[in-house]
């Protein structure tokens, strides 16, 4: 009889573990240890050549643990899972979100390259790009969802900055307005872009979507990267972020994980673990609640546009084909322009009773909050108004309460307006 291919929702109850090795215990214990101890000085010496690069790993050679910061079974296993998921070569934890891109962005950009990348983006991306990257003498050059590959390749050639390009870092759909961008469209540009001395690269933040609705590798990114606090962790009790690729590039950023010293520590792998055995239900639930919501968004009369992956068939056919291309769901995340501005939207958020006024997306719990003096806060006034951030937006993240208690509570904090 041929052994079965399990799908990944399977697999997340014991993919990677090995219950022999932890007193037969079913789920993985929480390896809460700093150091490791070798069988002997040999071993340890083995260790240590592969971690430091000094040789490569020998074919069927099983190397061990040496030091949390270098590796941990709560994190190994955790990112053996994650793997599953994005069907990914390799796979990174770290500590949060904003220390996965970060890393990523330190490690494959040096003074001089350009970083072309989308917007909007969420606000600590946004500032991490704009404010700190120029600091290192990077060049940093912004596209947006209206921007088709042609008005891209456009925009590289007039800066003068084409030559230099080494990635392209893209956030789809986009935090807070779903915007969609075409990744193979930019696959292409990065290639196009490519020579014998540099391969621009394609990295995604794929927090909004995956790991069930989006698969970026198949569309030719390079690296896949998220903020495991939302939907990964999604239950509000938990920091962590995660990267996903190839080995080789993989080795790079766990290298400079390593240095910069912002892996995951063993309590955050065991409660991702935890999480990632229940991903598929929420995120399903989750749909089914942002129909619900997003439908009664869209005839109330108090609201003027509603921002929802679920409409752009007749809100925007440009946006639906790259929808139907690569997005394997419509998503749980619903932005909407209240009429009346901050005032009216500050309204509406202070008479919320079952949901949270709080930031954060992707947990069990629905949350809602004002994007443009919250979580882009820091994005420039202008920039904001272009990418229809303003003060009338409100931003809703929905959970897995019943979506008729969902919809009355909305309903009635729109009627206090």
């Amino acid at each position: 009889m041929n052994r079965k291919k399990f799908s990944p929702e399977s697999l997340m109850m014991s993919y990677g573990y090995k219950p022999e090795l932890s007193e037969g215990a079913i789920k993985c214990p929480i390896f809460q240890t700093s150091t490791f101890v070798f069988d002997n000085a040999k071993h340890g010496k083995a260790f240590f050549e592969v971690a430091y690069g000094l040789r490569e790993q020998k074919p069927n050679e099983e190397l061990g643990l040496i030091y949390s910061r270098l590796n941990n079974p709560d994190l190994e296993i955790l990112e053996d899972r994650l793997c599953v998921w994005e069907n990914a070569e390799d796979c990174a934890v770290f500590e949060s979100g904003m220390s996965a891109i970060t890393t990523v962005l330190l490690e494959f950009l040096k003074p001089g390259d350009l970083l072309f990348y989308s917007r909007p983006v969420y606000g600590g991306t946004n500032h991490f790009i704009t404010q700190i990257l120029p600091k290192f003498g990077i060049e940093v050059l912004g596209f947006s969802a209206k921007d088709d590959k042609q008005e891209m390749i456009r925009l590289l050639e007039e800066s003068g900055l084409g030559d230099k390009l080494a990635m392209i870092y893209v956030e789809t759909p986009a935090n807070p307005t779903n915007d969609l961008i075409d990744l193979k469209a930019c696959r292409d540009i990065a290639d196009n872009y490519a020579n014998k001395e540099r391969k621009p690269l394609l990295a995604v933040d794929n927090t909004y979507l995956g790991p069930i609705w989006q698969k970026p590798l198949e569309f030719g990114a390079d690296l896949v990267l998220y903020s495991a606090t939302k939907f990964l962790g999604g239950h509000s009790d938990v920091i962590a972020g995660a990267c996903l690729g190839s080995e080789a590039l993989m080795a790079r950023v766990k290298t400079m994980r390593t240095f910069l010293g912002n892996m995951a520590v063993p309590w955050t792998g065991w409660l991702l673990m935890r999480s990632l055995e229940t991903l598929k239900l929420r995120m399903e639930k989750q749909v089914r609640n942002a129909e619900k919501v997003a439908e009664f968004l869209r005839d109330h009369p108090k609201v003027e546009k509603v921002y929802y992956l679920g409409f752009l068939e007749e809100s925007n056919p440009e946006q639906h084909k790259i929808f139907q291309k690569q997005c394997l769901s419509k998503g749980s995340m619903v932005s909407f322009d209240i009429r009346g501005g901050e005032k009216k939207a500050f309204a509406f958020l202070d008479n919320l009773d079952l949901i949270h006024l709080a930031v954060s997306l992707g947990s069990t719990e629905s949350l809602a909050q004002h994007p443009a003096t919250m979580t882009h806060a820091d994005v420039n006034e202008d920039e904001k108004e272009k990418l229809s951030i303003s003060e009338k937006m409100v931003r809703l993240s929905i959970g897995v309460e019943n979506a008729d208690d969902l919809i009355w509570d909305i309903s009635q904090a729109l009627e206090s307006v």
